[in-house]
């Protein structure tokens, strides 16, 4: 049950104790953040700017966010991802008078549902986490367009989504891309998502890493990362990447590079990291032994051939949350 107001969409009001306890939790690891946030109280450089954003809502964006609102702004979140959203920091947020939109197990039509209450707010500066935002902007809601001066996005994805629009000349406002910035992909792609990565499967399958033949697809940033991190798990790491330079870089880095239909057939686990389309693809997913294990740790699922798997299957079932 999701409980709907003219200024929130979530799952659960009560979580705000919850929800509360995790930001501050963050907040203690957001240093530099929570500096920025003190002289924000006190100089409110975003007074009365209406700032929309689609980004994870998890305890670590609601510092971001409750930043934003001490210096003035009035700020409308939805997630970028309806697997990602944390329903007790939503409840946090509300209580603190931002308006969410917001919460975990969204279908497609409810995420853009959120989407489209969040841009009623009639932003005045965006942020984004995958493009879906800046899109639905650009293309359902252009009618607002013309109060917009300027946005960010922070993720790989989203910026070449962008990239495409701004190469038509179909963006009609400044990005920052802030994936772009070093001290983005040098220590939040691979350290960041490197680390990330592990803990999800760790928490999804509760496997042992240490021996199983570790196959990353994509050596990019985030590539980097989770490589790294699964070689000092254990595993024997294999690298798949068409990038003929980034494939020598993950030699000389000590991986083992192969094309993704050899790595197919020894794989025990697969993570796809490289922001394309059907990576891990049918015929791919017809080679892989009995047990193997594929994730995604790009923006969007379409990494993995998800529709090959559900139509070519009998029957599937959950055997652990996230795990089918």
């Amino acid at each position: 049950m999701v409980v709907k107001d003219k200024d929130y969409a979530i799952k659960d009001p009560k979580l705000v104790e919850e929800g509360r306890n995790l930001i501050h939790w963050a907040e203690d690891h957001m240093p530099v953040l929570m500096k920025i946030r003190k002289r924000f109280r006190e100089e409110k450089p975003l007074e009365d700017v209406t700032i929309c954003c689609c980004l994870h809502v998890t305890k670590e964006t609601a510092v971001l966010v409750e930043t934003l609102k001490a210096g003035g702004a009035n700020v409308a979140l939805c997630g970028s991802n309806p697997l990602s959203t944390n329903d007790a920091v939503a409840a946090a947020l509300i209580a603190n008078g931002i308006h969410v939109y917001a919460w975990r197990g969204l279908s497609n039509e409810e995420y853009y549902w959120c989407v489209d209450r969040v841009l009623d707010y009639q932003p005045r500066l965006t942020m984004d986490d995958g493009g879906d935002l800046i899109t639905r902007l650009h293309t359902m809601r252009r009618e607002l367009l013309g109060n917009v001066v300027g946005g960010t996005e922070e993720t790989t994805t989203g910026v070449n989504r962008q990239k495409v629009m701004a190469e038509k000349g179909e963006l009609r406002y400044p990005i920052i891309a802030v994936n772009n910035a070093m001290t983005k992909h040098f220590f939040d792609n691979r350290y960041g998502t490197g680390q990330s990565t592990i803990d999800g499967i760790l928490r999804a399958t509760s496997i042992l890493i240490a021996g199983k033949t570790f196959v990353v697809s994509g050596y990019g940033w985030c590539g980097r990362g989770v490589a790294m991190r699964a070689r000092g798990m254990g595993a024997r790491v294999v690298v798949t990447e068409v990038n003929p330079v980034r494939a020598l870089e993950a030699v000389m880095d000590g991986f083992q590079v192969m094309p993704i239909r050899e790595a197919a057939r020894i794989g025990d686990i697969f993570v796809t990291v490289t922001g394309n389309k059907h990576v891990i693809d049918g015929e791919t997913i017809d080679l892989l032994k009995d047990g193997a294990i594929i994730a995604n740790s790009g923006h969007f699922d379409n990494e993995i051939d998800v529709n090959y798997l559900n139509e070519n299957s009998k029957d599937w079932i959950e055997i652990r949350p996230n795990v089918r």
